[in-house]
């Protein structure tokens, strides 16, 4: 066999393995990408847009979305205070580590889980009073999606959507904990439900 036909076996596979790669990246991490985005400029890292009214510990941005940048939340001018609180808060807990069982003791931790993270945004919120996990999150406040907030709840994992971002704690493998993220995700499986009032 030619030089020349292993090339061409080679490159071949090679788009296999690539994916194959990827594949398990995503196993291991337990992501799921995105089903459509709720966020017109579909970035999940940094989003532009938006007018910037301030920054610093109360970052906030004219209208009614939230936006993200390097990380950072900044809370739309149209949204009630309590939601605004809550991403303020929630601010302080990107640079965290993912921790099984975080947040659920105390809404003060080193790392968070799932409803640990949900936990301590719906704290700050004012709607509240102890943390809970995912199974308990799948009946609590109202059934559907919120105008500002709803939690996603299933067994095993939950996620909220507050004022257009998704605040959740799956990534790519290595940067799992609480982070906002841009896009949505898939909620096929999931049980919506908002706070009274949001």
């Amino acid at each position: 066999m030619g030089f020349s036909r292993y090339l061409f076996l080679f490159l071949c596979a090679l788009p296999f393995a690539t994916l194959s790669a990827r594949a398990q990246s995503y196993y291991y991490a337990y992501y799921q990408m995105p089903a459509r985005s709720y966020y017109p400029y579909g970035a999940d890292e940094d989003s532009r847009g938006g007018d910037v009214i301030h920054g610093g510990s109360h970052p906030e941005v004219r209208g009614s979305r939230a936006i993200v940048r390097h990380g950072v939340a900044y809370a739309p001018s149209n949204a009630p205070d309590s939601v605004k609180r809550a991403i303020w808060a929630t601010n302080a807990l990107r640079r965290l580590p993912y921790k099984w069982g975080g947040g659920h003791g105390s809404f003060y931790d080193s790392g968070y889980d799932c409803s640990g993270t949900v936990s301590f945004a719906l704290h700050n919120a004012g709607v509240l009073e102890s943390p809970i996990g995912s199974t308990e999150l799948l009946s609590f406040g109202e059934h559907g999606r919120g105008r500002w907030i709803t939690i996603y709840s299933r067994h095993g994992h939950t996620f909220a959507m507050i004022a257009g971002l998704r605040l959740d704690t799956t990534g790519y493998y290595g940067t799992e904990g609480p982070r906002w993220h841009a896009d949505g995700r898939d909620t096929w499986g999931y049980e919506a439900r908002h706070p009274v009032g949001f």
